[in-house]
């Protein structure tokens, strides 16, 4: 085995790894917390639903990828891959979609009591529920496209012109097509995460000013909104860099000749980092609910 690929393999299996195990430990927390009796956030139903999407993309992606790279070629059939490759563009998108939500209603949340919003902080437990269930049934239409057009590697090998993923393969005109009209989509919910975070910095920002003639004695700590949205902003962040970069990635091997194995095992490990860290950020923040677990 290359030197370089027994590296990706370990990448892939200690992400894979490190991911599993905190999601895991992020929904063990919550079913504890519900048990218990704790009051629920408002936001604790979008943690759930991204914690369960991010879970589904390190299982369905980063699995294959981890055996990819220690040489497994041909381990999926084609209906294996169909399943595969569907389930984690859905669950990837929910994940997307998710963080974009939680940054919007953090944003509600924090915003002044105002007439514009006004509806929205009134309702927005009753709004998030649908929200996320909407978002599942679009990313499940906006994927189906994607079992017609994969296939294994043996089949692939009676296409012309293919673009090999390592353990599967798509026809490389169709590829090109998939990654714009997935693109597309994505680039909604990137911009409602920008605007969302330009929102949360400005109400800390005039918060801060409002509070700067206080003694520190009256206000020792900031508040749990403040930690709140300072989470949720490093989770958005995080999200846009660690996607940005896999994006012009992928960019690259639409117009790459031939297959790179570099860039897509680069590609899946940049796209792999955020569900990955994700768990441990939140974690962080739900320090009650650790807590608990570690009293338990």
């Amino acid at each position: 085995m290359v030197s370089t690929d027994l590296a990706m393999g370990i990448i892939f299996l200690s992400q894979t790894a490190l991911g599993m195990m905190g999601n895991s430990a992020l929904l063990c927390c919550f079913i504890i917390n519900e048990f218990s009796g704790v009051r629920a956030r408002p936001t604790d139903l979008i943690v759930k639903n991204l914690t369960c999407a991010n879970f589904m993309v390190l299982l369905c992606k980063g699995i294959p990828q981890t055996m990819a790279a220690f040489g497994w070629t041909y381990f999926l059939d084609t209906v294996a891959c169909k399943i595969v490759f569907y389930f984690h563009r859905v669950a990837r998108g929910v994940s997307l979609g998710s963080t974009a939500l939680l940054g919007f209603f953090q944003a509600i949340m924090i915003t002044p009591r105002n007439a514009k919003y006004k509806y929205l902080k009134v309702t927005d437990h009753k709004i998030i529920g649908p929200s996320l269930s909407l978002c599942w049934y679009l990313q499940m239409m906006i994927n189906s496209f994607i079992p017609v057009l994969m296939t294994d590697l043996r089949d692939a090998k009676n296409i012309t012109g293919f673009r090999d993923l390592l353990y599967c393969a798509v026809p490389k005109p169709s590829y090109a097509l998939y990654v714009i009209l997935l693109g597309s989509s994505d680039v909604i919910c990137l911009a409602l995460m920008m605007w969302a975070s330009v929102s949360m910095v400005l109400v800390l920002l005039k918060h801060k000013q409002r509070v700067q003639y206080m003694h520190r004695v009256l206000c020792p700590k900031s508040s749990p909104e403040t930690r709140a949205t300072q989470t949720i902003l490093v989770l958005v962040i995080s999200f846009v860099f660690f996607y940005a970069t896999s994006s012009i990635l992928i960019m690259f091997l639409t117009l790459v000749n031939g297959t790179s194995r570099w860039l897509v095992n680069a590609s899946a490990a940049t796209a792999a980092c955020f569900p990955a860290l994700c768990p441990f950020l939140l974690i962080r923040h739900y320090t009650s609910v650790c807590r608990l677990c570690c009293t338990c």
